[in-house]
C-alpha cells in the first residue's frame, strides 16, 4: 500500500514540531548540569541565525523543523513508494 504524502508529511511535521518545543523546554529544566545545559544551549545555536532563546529565534527554529519534517517526509515516502513491487 502506498503511503500519501500529504498525510505522512503533515505527521512529520507534528512530530517534529513536538520535539522541538519539548527540547527547547528542556533547556529551561534545572535538571541538568551546567555544563549539559551550556551543551544543550550549543547545539540549537548550531541552526543558522538561532540565538539562545529570543522569540524570533524561536519561531525560526520551529521553520526549520517544518522544512526538514517535510525533506524527511518525503524522502520517506518516495523510499516507501519506490520499494513497492508491483504485480
Amino acid at each position: 500500500m502506498e503511503l500519501s504524502l500529504k498525510k505522512y508529511g503533515w505527521k512529520c511535521v507534528l512530530g517534529a514540531e513536538v520535539a522541538y518545543v519539548l527540547c527547547v523546554l528542556g533547556g529551561f529544566l534545572p535538571l541538568r548540569s551546567t555544563a549539559g545545559l551550556e551543551l544543550h544551549h550549543t547545539l540549537f545555536e548550531t541552526l543558522p541565525g538561532f540565538t539562545w532563546i529570543t522569540t524570533g529565534s524561536f519561531i525560526l527554529g520551529a521553520v526549520y523543523m517544518f522544512i526538514f519534517a517535510w525533506i524527511f517526509g518525503s524522502y520517506f515516502v518516495w523510499m516507501h513508494n519506490s520499494s513497492l513491487i508491483s504485480k
